[in-house]
């Protein structure tokens, strides 16, 4: 009877000791997982489509699905069809790893001196598609730029930018990655908002509409997406719509930033959609601290912004030097060189 006394009490101080061991190892192994839970949220890369997903227009400020504000700061392409060997799946996640960019422009010229989308349009949708594929691979954002140039007027290709804007937005309907920009730099003394543009915009604005609502689109303005006043008194009647401006530091100072501005206090969305370190013609001198007044001023508003142009070109508004392909920093030309250093401060 003593023995079996003795093993009841012995078999007590175990289940009392086994309990106050459980116990001390719950309380030590519940903050170390708290620990890697906020770590995890810490750790939440905030530039990817994954957490920011569709983007819409809220006054002149563009917002993720959580009613964030954010800014999309990237590189454009120069002509998909003529430079096609830069725009590599590597040079693409070194963009966005290395320099820390959060979208990408693909500039699809529609007539280029015989070449371009009109001339062949397999090729360029194609490669549009290319591109498009590996940036939703990246997580990041991609906008598809019906990039008229020489043809002034987007009236001129009206019926073509319908079947591609209808064919893109179909496959890509439920990709949150892509945004429309669907008129590239309209010029010309007889171009204007309300002539052209708007109504042009206003016939390839509901297709995409029709197959993907939720789209952010980008709309060209006049005298190579420069002239904002008249958008700006004369807007498009739907929603998550910006508008494109272009500058290059070289050409373009304190007036045109006074022209956003305007914009900015009539809540109207301005988007940089082409930049560059150069005067207009995207070549000559670089104009550094014109730049720099521009980054501050386009940080200052949370404007995004593009720059021109992810080539190897042989004009300095390139990133690669002539002959190079992979963003390598001894391929880099000064321009590159320059563009990378801010884009790796965001």
């Amino acid at each position: 009877m003593k023995n079996y006394v003795k093993y009841i009490f012995l078999g007590i101080i175990i289940i009392v000791l086994l309990v106050i061991l459980i116990r001390n190892i719950f309380i030590i192994v519940k903050p170390n997982s708290q620990t890697e839970t906020d770590n995890k949220t810490i750790n939440v890369d905030k530039t990817t489509v994954s957490y920011n997903s569709w983007l819409h227009t809220d006054g002149f400020q563009l917002k993720n699905s959580k009613n964030e504000v954010i800014q999309l700061h990237g590189i454009s392409t120069h002509s998909i069809e003529e430079y096609a060997d830069c725009l590599t799946y590597e040079n693409l996640e070194t963009l966005k790893k290395d320099w820390h960019i959060n979208v990408f422009r693909a500039a699809m010229y529609t007539d280029l001196y015989g070449k371009g989308y009109i001339n062949n349009p397999d090729y360029n949708k194609e490669k549009v598609c290319e591109i498009i594929d590996n940036a939703i691979k990246l997580d990041m954002y991609v906008i598809v730029d019906w990039h008229i140039l020489n043809d002034n007027n987007p009236q001129s290709h009206e019926n073509e930018a319908k079947i591609f804007f209808d064919y893109i937005s179909k496959k890509y309907s439920d990709s949150p990655n892509v945004i429309y920009e669907i008129c590239n730099e309209p010029n010309g003394q007889d171009i204007t908002w309300d002539k052209n543009i708007k109504p042009y915009a206003e016939s390839i604005i509901p297709i995409i509409r029709n197959n993907s609502k939720n789209s952010l689109i980008i709309v060209g303005t006049a005298n190579w997406c420069k002239s904002l006043m008249a958008p700006a008194d004369n807007p498009l009647n739907y929603d998550n719509v910006v508008y494109a401006c272009h500058f290059y530091s070289g050409s373009h100072k304190k007036e045109l930033r006074d022209t956003i501005d305007y914009c900015i206090k009539k809540n109207i969305p301005i988007f940089i959609s082409e930049c560059g370190l150069t005067d207009a013609s995207g070549n000559g001198a670089i104009y550094l601290d014109e730049f720099d007044n521009w980054i501050d001023y386009i940080n200052s508003n949370n404007l995004s912004w593009i720059y021109w142009s992810l080539s190897n070109k042989d004009e300095s508004s390139a990133v690669l030097k002539p002959g190079t392909l992979s963003l390598e920093d001894d391929n880099l030309t000064e321009a590159g060189k320059y563009v990378k250093n801010i884009f790796i401060k965001y």
